[in-house]
């Protein structure tokens, strides 16, 4: 298993972080611990959650499941356990945001859910514009003093909410964001423009979820011809139509390397500036599988510059402003 560093810290994690959003939505308490049973096998010691996912809402059916799981002794220290709060847990007003009353208050209900005294990461799930960095802040302090968080991170931020956050926890002596969690693949590469180089710059690690476009990099073209069941057919129409052709392309590429579409998109994220970690949502072995296949796989420069012709960067590609100006 490969390791790194998260953002600038000296936390250790696997350059693959287990995702557990289908948890409660597509697996069932047994399956979701069989994926992580495997996965920690592996060497996987990353897995992320958060508060609104097995759900549509207030439930936490996704911490929970991870709960039963980690009373296995030995388990908890094993694993770097990360979690989000903002998302609405119920109809009240301020069971949601990012107050610092329901920040401390939703840390306490996943702590609950999740049967540990810690969260490794605790993450911002949005920002929230109204809310006061130096209110966020103060409850952020609050739970790592008390031990409950031992890191902070967001998650569907800006460039410069990176920046507005991380000033604004440098004038407390805080350590601030450590790592961002950002909607990243070969078909959405817009966070290169000016997030990725916020975060280089800040030192914070980046997280992509949805690393295989919600199913339209994971081969889902063969999939359809074969006639398969999953996620891939599911958004079909919604993820795979609007990019055919060129999914068409990359699928005959990946053929050509006799590499799964997965391993691919994922080796190819894992070679991009600045990422820690992409999060996987494998629902089967097989899955798991194909995505640990890319920790091995180093594609060539020649693959790479194959991929950017398929999938173009934003402008003249690289960070902003060079992207679109002279």
């Amino acid at each position: 298993m490969e390791y790194t560093y998260l953002g600038r810290t000296g936390l250790t994690v696997s350059r693959l972080c287990v995702g557990t959003m289908n948890f409660g939505w597509l697996l069932d308490e047994t399956a979701s611990h069989a994926i992580l049973d495997r996965a920690l096998d592996e060497g996987l010691n990353f897995v992320d959650t958060a508060n609104m996912y097995g759900n549509e809402r207030g439930d936490g059916l996704s911490e929970r499941y991870i709960g039963s799981w980690l009373d296995n002794a030995g388990r908890r220290d094993r694993v770097v356990l990360a979690t989000k709060v903002y998302a609405p847990m119920s109809d009240w007003p301020n069971d949601r945001g990012l107050s610092a009353r329901h920040i401390i208050a939703a840390c306490e209900a996943s702590l609950r859910r999740l049967r540990t005294d810690w969260i490794d990461l605790y993450q911002m799930h949005h920002v929230q514009r109204d809310t006061p960095w130096e209110e966020i802040w103060q409850a952020m302090e609050v739970l790592v003093a008390q031990g409950k968080v031992r890191y902070v991170g967001s998650s569907n931020f800006a460039g410069w909410h990176l920046a507005r956050a991380q000033a604004a926890a440098d004038r407390r002596n805080f350590l601030g964001l450590v790592s961002e969690q950002c909607r990243y693949n070969l078909i959405t590469r817009h966070v290169e423009l000016e997030l990725v180089p916020a975060a280089i710059e800040l030192g914070i690690g980046i997280l992509p979820y949805s690393p295989l476009h919600f199913g339209a990099l994971s081969g889902a073209l063969r999939k359809q011809r074969e006639d398969s069941t999953g996620r891939a057919v599911l958004h079909a129409a919604e993820r795979v139509e609007p990019h055919r052709a060129t999914i068409e392309g990359y699928e005959e590429l990946c053929a050509e390397l006799g590499e799964e579409p997965t391993t691919v998109a994922l080796a190819w994220l894992l070679s991009r500036p600045g990422v820690t970690a992409p999060i996987i949502g494998p629902r089967t072995a097989g899955q798991l599988d194909a995505a640990l296949a890319a920790l091995g796989t180093e594609l060539s420069t020649d693959t790479l510059a194959r991929l950017d012709r398929l999938f173009p960067p934003i402008g003249k590609g690289g960070p902003g402003p060079e992207a679109w100006a002279w």
